[in-house]
């Protein structure tokens, strides 16, 4: 339905930020001009609604869980894994592949999608995620599976973004607290229900399983999505958009939109940095030349990649920057990336460092550590729903409720962080639980939620995109940073203790171990994962600098 022109935090509308292309030979911006119009006035937008709307809803949640699944899901079947496959020493780059490929193209996608059509990038998404899903369960050796998991990483990051888009364009800004609250709660799902999936599976039958699943799930969501989600979506109900055939879409003026050099580097940078990131302290020490010339070079391709957008934002040619130099320009933006990188370790790692404390500390079952971290993962979207609620309809400037949220994960982490090193289970750890979940869901929603408002309209899908790979991105490096202190306690302790310092090893043939060596590593590797847990706290409470950034005289409302 029609609704008012939407306004910064300014009070501008769109419509008076965007500054249109200065005239130029038609045949090089006729497709761009049409694009810019469209992105800046919304008069005339008639959104979907009905059995298409949901249609389209469920088709995107159904991807959005898929793809969120894959990293918790794996995580307690790689014992079978490698009892299956052998290879224990590449067993990490199971997961590390597919978040690299998740990663990567995140917002390359997202502004394909600006280029080619929300619905032809998901649609190519989806279908890559379904094949690499098939060859993952078929994979005959290790080395074969990180393969497939790197291309079935590229296709659910391409998933994940243009899933996070299209939510976006579905409904007016209004109605953005209500709808991403109500989405979050099937990423949380996922997250919750994975580790359980996957500890079942592994238990009762082949590892493969959890791989062959995703196949019936994401083919009916693949159907649905190509039928439901209009050709030209969300333009197809503008009576000011021209509809393009194939032949322009893949013509000069549209490929000439294109920032090839920006989309080579931002890759290749991401690609460097988590790849550092992932192997430092494991594989390769943090002084190690793998280490250090990957971190160099990651630092030269991104100092490259921001001197190239400058230079294409500020240009007056037709190609699109793949990451606008106007979002580290604008205050409100630089914070929201910020809050994005600090908010990825606590969200991401509390999934691994909960589950693992209850089955090499508390002796659980791997099912019956995910069943415990549902405290964590529960609150998440409940939290997400009372924050969109008080910022939607009771006005409550996000960027407070963003520091409470900081203040709640802060509170949470530290606690965590000083439970006493036994062997029983504290009953309190499911309490603090609940409050580091509690804030890790209010700022996981609002930050999502206050980048339309903060952005022309425009650049709504590579802001949402950035917003998603800059989460990754920072839950690698808090995931590095906080395994280092897990690492530097534990081998200088069980090197006292045992004379060995190889904590993947140990940790493989623990229940090996005399009853009172068992214990004695137990106690060590408790007081570990608490100083891992406190890399955590610190990671929350930067939030807070990172928020305060984005103050202003006049908060933002939504």
């Amino acid at each position: 339905m029609p609704f008012e022109t939407p306004h910064t935090p300014d009070g501008h509308s769109f419509d008076r930020i965007y500054d249109p292309m200065p005239d130029k030979k038609q045949e090089q911006v006729d497709v761009a001009t049409e694009q810019s119009k469209l992105s800046d006035g919304e008069d005339n937008i008639v959104y979907i609604q009905g059995p298409r709307f949901w249609a389209i809803s469920v088709a995107i949640a159904i991807m959005m869980f898929l793809t969120n699944l894959e990293v918790p899901v794996v995580i307690t079947a790689l014992v079978s894994i490698t009892n299956d496959l052998s290879g224990f020493e590449n067993v990490g780059w199971v997961v590390a592949s597919y978040l690299l490929g998740y990663v990567a193209v995140i917002v390359i996608c997202a502004k394909f999608s600006d280029i080619f059509g929300r619905k032809f990038i998901f649609l190519l998404s989806t279908v890559v995620f379904i094949i690499f899903s098939a060859a993952c369960s078929a994979a005959q050796t290790m080395v074969q599976l990180v393969i497939f998991r790197a291309f079935q990483g590229i296709g659910g990051g391409g998933c994940w973004s243009l899933s996070t888009i299209i939510v976006v364009d579905l409904v007016p800004p209004e109605k953005y607290p209500k709808f991403v609250s109500n989405i979050s709660i099937v990423n949380a799902l996922a997250l919750l229900l994975g580790p359980i999936i996957g500890g079942a599976i592994a238990s009762n039958t082949t590892w493969r399983w959890i791989f062959i699943i995703n196949v019936p799930i994401a083919v009916p969501a693949f159907v649905v999505a190509l039928l439901a989600i209009p050709k030209d979506f969300p333009y197809h109900n503008r009576s000011d958009y021209r509809k393009r055939s194939f032949k322009e879409l893949m013509g000069k003026n549209t490929l000439d939109r294109i920032d090839i050099p920006g989309t080579i580097l931002i890759l290749f940078a991401t690609l460097a940095l988590t790849s550092a990131f992932e192997e430092a302290d494991k594989r390769f020490p943090w002084r190690s030349a793998y280490v250090i010339t990957l971190l160099t070079l990651s630092g030269l391709l991104w100092i490259a990649l921001i001197t190239w957008e400058r230079y294409v934002t500020l240009s007056d040619k037709v190609r699109e920057p793949i990451l606008p130099w106007r979002f580290l320009t604008n205050r409100q933006m630089l914070g929201i990336l910020l809050n994005f990188v600090l908010l990825g370790g606590p969200t991401v790692i509390c999934m691994f460092i909960i589950p693992q404390r209850f089955q090499l500390v508390y002796g659980t079952s791997g099912l019956d550590a995910g069943v415990r971290l549902i405290p964590f993962t529960v609150v998440i979207p409940v939290s997400s729903i009372v924050a969109s609620t008080l910022a939607g309809k009771l006005k409550v400037p996000p960027l407070y409720l963003l520091l409470v949220g900081s203040c709640f994960q802060v509170l949470g982490f530290a606690l965590l962080g000083t439970l006493p090193s036994t062997l029983e289970i504290p009953a309190r750890i499911y309490g603090f639980e609940i409050l580091a979940g509690w804030g890790c869901g209010i700022n996981f929603a609002l930050l999502f939620i206050l980048i339309p408002w903060v952005n022309d309209k425009r650049d709504h899908a590579v802001a949402m995109g950035a917003g998603s790979q800059f989460r990754m991105m920072g839950g690698t490096i808090v995931l590095a940073i906080s395994t280092s202190v897990f690492n530097t306690y534990a081998r200088t302790q069980l090197q006292t203790l045992l004379g060995v310092s190889d904590t993947d090893t140990l940790i493989s043939f623990l229940g090996t171990l005399p009853q009172e060596l068992q214990d004695q590593v137990r106690y060590v590797l408790a007081e570990a994962y608490n100083r891992q847990v406190l890399v955590l706290c610190v990671s929350a409470a930067l939030q807070i600098p990172a928020s305060l950034l984005m103050w202003k005289k006049k908060q933002v409302v939504i």
